[in-house]
């Protein structure tokens, strides 16, 4: 039997019994990063990176019981070696390395290649075994640099401030938030952000993360201090009072889906920054490469073409069905 295999609650090791980010309640669970479809309630014991813990115990409960670790620290659960490593994705995201009688397995999560200021960067781990995301994986998916990105972000920003606009970008409140607020040029303007947002860079700040300054973007500020501002918030309250407090304002998307055509159009946005904090094409099968691994578990995102072309490489490959989403910019909720 191999040592991890995929079940109706999650991905389970029965020599450790414990499951790495199972989305149903289970006794142990191992959680690579805090994002909704990877760290759920209703776990008996949690085990998760040291900078993931505020923001899990904000959204699962300050009570939890959550065992934290470092990068790279070898932990032995009923003879299993496990440790976390940097996976590159948001602020605590980890991949989970298991060894076992000479069996090495990593579930990898969710990642990224490209290094970002917020993160550690995404380190390789040598292993038998790969479960690997493919949010993004087709050819289309080929990102520019941050630096490219973040530029157009603050043009954007600056034609609206000379327009006096308020400049509304979309985007996830954990990740791509805080990447955004190192990314950009918070000398052009004052910075305002959703609740969601806001309660999350609070704990990021308290735990000892920099980043610029955000004011809350609540129903009591003055209209008129929104012109010429960013306001960063979440797919949710498009549509709703909430963006009736702005005069006049522009509305962007940063996500990796605004690489695919007609993306922006249908959600009435002006403009569509393609920024993710997953990895593209090129970088999945970089990552696979840099394994060594032999076999490869492909969970969700474009499984099925990921899985032909990784056969087609001389790969051992397979599609696992499992409940986790990726980067979604019709429920940007899910990440929230």
């Amino acid at each position: 039997m191999s040592l991890l295999t995929f079940t109706p609650k999650g991905i389970y090791c029965e020599q450790g019994k414990f499951y790495i980010d199972p989305w149903q309640p289970v006794e142990n669970a191992i959680i690579t990063h805090a994002h909704a479809d990877h760290s759920r309630q209703g776990m008996k014991n949690y085990l998760a990176h040291n900078d993931s813990e505020p923001v899990m115990r904000l959204r699962l409960g300050s009570d939890i019981n959550l065992q934290t670790v470092g990068y790279g620290k070898k932990t032995i659960i009923n003879g299993v070696e496990v440790s976390l490593h940097p996976a590159g994705h948001i602020i605590g995201s980890a991949q989970v390395r298991a060894a076992y009688k000479g069996e090495v397995w990593v579930a990898s999560g969710d990642y990224k290649l490209e290094q970002d200021e917020t993160v550690t960067p995404f380190e390789p781990v040598k292993c038998d075994h790969f479960i690997t995301e493919s949010t993004f994986g087709l050819p289309v998916f080929e990102w520019q640099s941050s630096k490219t990105i973040f530029n157009e972000i603050n043009n954007w920003w600056l034609k609206n401030k000379s327009e006096g606009k308020t400049s509304v970008l979309v985007c996830y409140a954990l990740g791509k938030a805080q990447r955004i607020l190192k990314g950009i040029d918070s000398s052009i303007g004052e910075i305002y952000a959703h609740g969601s947002i806001c309660n999350i860079q609070r704990l990021f700040i308290e735990n000892g993360f920099e980043f610029p300054e955000v004011h809350y973007a609540g129903a009591e500020v003055e209209k008129q201090k929104y012109e010429g501002a960013l306001v960063l918030t979440t797919n949710s309250v498009l549509g709703t009072n909430w963006s009736r407090r702005f005069k006049s304002y522009s509305l962007a998307y940063a996500s990796g889906w605004m690489a695919m055509r007609g993306s922006r159009r249908r959600r009435a946005a002006d403009v569509g920054f393609v920024l993710s904090d997953h990895a593209d094409w090129q970088g999945l099968n970089e990552a696979v490469k840099l394994t060594g691994a032999e076999n490869i578990y492909v969970t969700h995102g474009y499984t099925n073409i990921f899985t032909r072309w990784l056969n087609e490489q001389g790969y051992n490959a397979q599609e696992v069905q499992t409940e986790f989403t990726g980067e979604s910019i019709d429920a940007q909720s899910e990440e929230e």
